[in-house]
């Protein structure tokens, strides 16, 4: 909400010596955020100036331009000559003078300069170049604006274009400060200035009006509550459309961020703003019949004033006469009835409607609006007769339009809830001791009426404050007003016996250790497409179920993941594209993994505010697929670089199994490495992770084609595990009590065996013959050449045998060595190299 200080002084007292900066920080005290300031970015001299002549001059390039003689006033040097290119002002009229040495919006600063042959000594302004528009076809003359100043007149100040406005968050509960009126109200609050409330007129200022046929017919009423509990129309006769908006009201909605649509239109905005009462204006002499507040028909339609053709749908709320719907109620009024420059009849209308229809309106047609954010938020039903009665006035005064007797009004007795507030509650909840006095003063500062019982108060809120509901955002209120600086910063006891679950712990082990390594964490959106889902989701390709979304943040990336990779090449790709080329990357995250056949997102979902069943719960829950935490692994570029002494030394699958290892250490578990196959992986540089016989991941290296059309140079390692299968593996940590005093004997052998034989499975065999004085068996080598025979390879393993008890001789050693030699030779016809 933008809130402009010339503005908000209208309705409290802000002291003149207030910067922006003091505004902000009083509104921040009471609980809003601070956003922006915003100014018009011009400096002077800017003035008035008066065109006392001008001459045509067709140039070559079929232009006509006016050699003008303009007067600014003799502080300012008397009669200026200006050259101007456009063509609506005449001689005598008042216009908006930047002088040479003045700075426009862009920056565009003016400087006396040549230009078809004469010596422009300064500029003609329009709207445009001043910042108050998006016209820029001609000058801007002071008599369309209603003024009128003396020549030399400092022109910003005239116009208001030395106004400044503060932009603040405004939180979805708190939709009243959504107008000039919360903003100011709450201002009062932080500071104790006095309060002028613009929504309380007297009741005999407020005419309702009558004669005008209006009815609520609503057969499809939202959690029981009809889409409109207020609805007020009144007439106004003979305006002229074509009057200026006054350039006060303009420069208010600018530095608002409402642009200037013409008189009529302007009015009903600058209300909007100013009451919070969203308003809307018909041409009155389009319409047909009465208006109905009904709820769509199947298949009806309706040109919304942004030109688009909407399909309506049963549940949506909206404005009919007798040829059908003239607009989508609360959201946006319909082209057919729109206000324009031939209206002379206004028909004005300021409602109440059901917050969550609107809200369901405004997001099924994808179309928010100034007056849904309003209206979903909650307008004040006290205001809409003084809300229209503001418009008819303002018509009256700046359209020249006549009031006209005749209107309509249906409306509900407004329901105000009591709420019980026991004493001792606020300080309780808050942790402050606050006095009854203090908590009534709060609480009948923000509007509330207080009466006070035997065990505390009754409190009936605000109308304009449908969010206070219960005694806990009673205690919130109060809080607020005495000062969230009174809280203090209490640590709460944390419950004994609790911590992090052994699954919490060994992720933040692995993530720790990876990063003590050199890998960096890169999270990253679990959004992607169904090819990506299709090359890295499983072993074999093809096409995969994904499960994508109705409404995805790119189109371009509709599917939820299967897998961490695609993830990764895009934080990849980034880096590499801004010169960061050597990359050890991880990320912890979780994929979605849907079953075949299984039909996910089908379920219809529960209407708001009602609580879903135990079977519809399950329903749902039955409807989302799998999802399991997945932990991804990318090399790329240089391990280390070139240095002195050292070449360079490229990332691989050396330096990916190395990080498997420091994984399987801070998981407790043995990780296995045989050969595999993926489709997106280099056939003979992937490897299957296994963990006590079980799959929980791979490793291998991407095909040079997928690496190009990730944009990666050079070759790209991955590893991806599944975390929480890993960690089920893992159970619970064995703790090793000591280790063996006695030293170690070592044995390397050399064992031919068929290339199709995977070393994991020889280690394995060998391991398991050589019983338990094996300490540490370790492949040193792979050799296929010379002295091997054709088919084969030599595989050579490094052994360690330690026993907890005693020295081992070498003929201990040999023999546990052998008999795990004889296992490999029995599983796979191994034979020891010469």
């Amino acid at each position: 909400m933008r809130v402009p200080l010339s503005w908000l002084r209208e309705f409290v007292e802000v002291p003149a010596e207030a910067t922006p900066e003091d505004v902000l920080a009083s509104l921040v005290r009471v609980g809003f955020e601070e956003e922006d300031v915003h100014r018009f970015e011009l400096e002077g001299p800017i003035v008035v100036g008066q065109v006392v002549s001008f001459e045509p001059e067709p140039q070559s390039n079929g232009k006509t331009i006016r050699w003008c003689q303009v007067d600014v006033g003799p502080e300012h040097g008397g009669v200026r000559g200006i050259v101007c290119g456009a063509a609506n002002f005449f001689a005598g009229d008042k216009v908006v003078v930047t002088l040479p040495g003045a700075v426009l919006p862009g920056p565009f600063p003016i400087a006396a300069r040549k230009t078809y042959g004469h010596v422009s000594d300064g500029m003609i302004a329009s709207a445009k170049e001043l910042g108050l528009g998006a016209d820029h076809s001609g000058i801007l003359r002071l008599v369309e604006v209603g003024i009128d100043a003396p020549v030399g007149t400092d022109a910003i100040s005239l116009l208001g274009l030395d106004d400044v406005a503060v932009e603040i968050n405004v939180t979805p509960d708190r939709g009243y400060a959504l107008s000039l009126r919360g903003v100011a109200r709450e201002y009062s609050h932080a500071t104790g200035a006095p309060f002028r409330d613009p929504g309380l007129r007297d009741s005999a200022e407020v005419h309702p009006g009558e004669g005008f046929p209006i009815a609520v017919r609503d057969d499809a009423p939202i959690r029981g509550r009809v889409g409109a509990t207020e609805f007020v129309v009144r007439v106004v006769r003979g305006v002229d459309a074509s009057r200026p908006t006054p350039a006060w009201m303009v420069t208010r909605l600018t530095l608002a961020g409402i642009r200037s649509l013409g008189v009529l239109v302007d009015i009903t905005n600058y209300v909007m703003l100013e009451l919070g009462a969203p308003i809307h204006g018909y041409d009155l002499a389009r319409l047909t019949g009465g208006l109905t507040v009904r709820r769509a028909a199947p298949g009806e339609t309706l040109r919304t004033l942004d030109g688009q053709v909407r399909t309506l749908d049963p549940q949506d709320l909206v404005i009919a006469d007798e040829s059908g719907p003239v607009g989508l109620a609360g959201v946006m009024g319909g082209a057919s009835t729109e206000m324009s420059v031939a209206t002379t009849d206004v028909l004005v209308e300021a409602a109440v409607f059901d917050s969550v229809s609107i809200a369901r309106t405004a997001r099924r047609h994808k179309l928010s609006s100034e007056a849904s954010r309003r209206f979903e938020r909650g307008v004040d039903p006290a205001i809409p007769f003084v809300a229209a009665q503001r418009v008819v006035d303002l018509l009256v005064q700046y359209a020249g339009g006549t009031a006209d007797a005749t209107g309509g009004a249906l409306y509900t007795e407004i329901e105000r809830p009591v709420l019980e507030l026991p004493e001792g509650f606020v300080s309780g909840l808050i942790g402050v001791d606050y006095t009854p006095e203090q908590v009534r003063g709060a609480l009948e500062r923000i509007g509330c009426d207080v009466r006070e019982e035997t065990c505390g108060w009754e409190v009936v809120p605000p109308t304009w404050r449908p969010d206070l509901t219960d005694m806990w955002t009673l205690a919130e209120e109060v809080a607020r007003i005495d000062g969230y600086d009174r809280i203090p910063s209490v640590l709460p006891t944390a419950p004994s016996g609790r911590g992090w679950t052994p699954a919490q712990q060994g992720r933040r082990r692995i993530a720790n250790a990876l990063a003590a390594t050199g890998f960096v964490e890169t999270p990253s959106f679990p959004f992607t497409t169904e090819e990506e889902n299709d090359r890295h989701g499983s072993a074999s390709g093809g096409h995969l179920p994904s499960v994508t979304l109705a409404n995805p943040l790119a189109g371009q990336a509709p599917a939820l993941r299967r897998s961490l990779v695609p993830g990764l090449l895009q934080v990849a790709h980034r880096n590499v594209s801004r010169g960061l080329t050597d990359l050890t990357l991880f990320e912890v995250g979780t994929v979605f993994l849907p079953q075949p056949g299984v039909a996910y997102g089908t379920v219809s979902v529960p209407p708001l505010a009602v609580r879903p069943s135990a079977a519809t719960l399950t329903e749902l829950d039955a409807a989302i697929p799998p999802q399991r935490r997945h932990l991804g692994l990318l090399l790329a570029g240089l391990v280390s670089p070139k240095q002195p002494g050292r070449a360079p030394e490229p990332a691989g699958l050396t330096e990916a199994l190395d990080a498997v290892r420091v994984i399987a250490v801070a998981a407790g578990v043995e990780i296995e490495v045989t050969q595999g196959e993926r489709s997106a992986l280099h056939p003979g540089r992937t490897g299957v992770l296994t963990v006590q016989g079980t799959e929980v991941g791979y490793v291998g290296e991407l095909l040079p084609d997928v690496a190009a059309a990730a944009d990666l140079p050079g070759r790209v390692t991955v590893v991806e595990l599944d975390l929480d299968l890993l960690l089920e593996r893992a159970g619970e940590r064995v703790v090793v009590a000591s280790l063996s005093g006695y030293p170690a004997a070592t044995q390397d052998v050399s064992l031919v065996v068929p290339v199709a034989v995977p070393a994991a499975e020889v280690s394995a065999a060998l391991a398991e013959g050589a019983g338990d004085l094996l300490e540490s068996l370790r492949l040193v080598d792979d050799y296929r050449g010379a002295g091997v025979e054709e088919g084969t390879k030599s595989l050579t393993f490094a052994l360690r045998f330690r026993a907890p008890d005693r020295t081992l001789t070498s003929a201990e050693a040999s023999e546990a060595k052998l008999a795990g030699v004889a296992v490999a030779a029995e599983r796979f016809g191994a034979v020891l190299r010469d």
